[in-house]
């Protein structure tokens, strides 16, 4: 189904060393169009985080802006391509070609339907996409903060669309593999619709994987997924027993309210099927280089 957003979207591509892929996903998503057939995308910025071949050479030749992340880092790639978009809408798409670039409707359509942050929960894997460590990682991640939080979330999926008004008011702080659980949990905990709809998954182009390619990547994205929780969970904690220092004629209250869970979380209705989405773009062409 296309699109016909009256809000400009803005495409985001962290990337390190996806030479052999990012052309192809680049063009798919230029081939994008809404329903009066102009381009879907205001822009294109693909994140260049510090690769070693020729991913941010061969992205500007497909006609994306691209921004040199000097900091390693998913969340500083994510983070510094924000700021060079100009999008009132943001998609984050990965640069390995594992996500279908056609989906995207799916997930602008929920935005359109009245979702500020809408997930790509990937249902239909294909074979190697994900490996054991990986899948187990996710649904251990997403227990978590069901258990904690309450927050009905089952996958962190990288494929997602955010308003950027919203984007703004989450004031992201990590910077590395914590980025996608942190900004599922803070849109809950501020009372955003939330919408998760689902998306096939399919194994990368070309390349070995940041995460599930190494041992370290494995490891690393462990951490700071699960460090992110943890961090989280002791802010809110902490600051609850602050509200109730602070305030102690009203401890009884606020357990009550909360019921033992940290945050209130507001999740939204199901988007009714024969929604038909009313966005309309202004298309710009961008072959620009931005140096962070």
């Amino acid at each position: 189904m296309k699109t016909d957003l009256s809000k400009t979207i803005s495409v985001i591509i962290p990337a390190r060393n996806e030479a052999a892929s990012i052309a192809h996903v680049i063009a798919e998503l230029v081939a994008l169009n809404n329903l009066t057939g102009s381009p879907l995308f205001h822009e294109i910025v693909v994140a260049d985080n510090g690769s070693t071949d020729a991913t941010g050479d061969i992205a500007a030749a497909a006609g994306a802006k691209v921004v040199y992340v000097k900091e390693a880092g998913y969340g500083h790639a994510c983070w510094q391509a924000v700021q060079a978009t100009e999008g009132e809408i943001l998609l984050f798409v990965d640069g390995d070609g594992a996500a279908v670039a056609t989906q995207a409707y799916s997930l602008l359509s929920a935005i359109d339907a009245g979702a500020d942050l809408v997930i790509g929960v990937r249902q239909h894997i294909a074979s190697q996409s994900m490996n054991w460590p990986q899948v187990i990682g996710n649904r251990l991640a997403c227990a978590l903060v069901r258990m904690i939080w309450r927050a009905p979330i089952t996958d962190l999926g990288p494929y997602r669309a955010i308003r950027r008004d919203c984007f703004n008011q989450l004031n992201m702080q990590d910077r590395h593999y914590g980025w996608t659980i942190e900004m599922q949990v803070l849109a809950y905990a501020q009372g955003f619709c939330v919408q998760e709809v689902p998306v096939s998954w399919q194994a990368r182009l070309a390349g070995q994987s940041k995460i599930s390619g190494t041992v370290s990547g494995v490891l690393g994205a462990a951490h700071g997924i699960l460090g992110m929780i943890a961090k989280l969970w002791w802010r809110e904690h902490r600051d609850h027993l602050r509200y109730q220092n602070d305030n102690p004629l009203k401890k009884n209250l606020l357990r009550r309210k909360t019921h033992g869970a940290m945050l209130p979380f507001i999740t939204s209705s199901s988007i009714p099927a024969n929604h038909k989405p009313s966005f309309t773009t202004q298309p710009t062409t961008t072959n620009s280089t931005y140096h962070n």
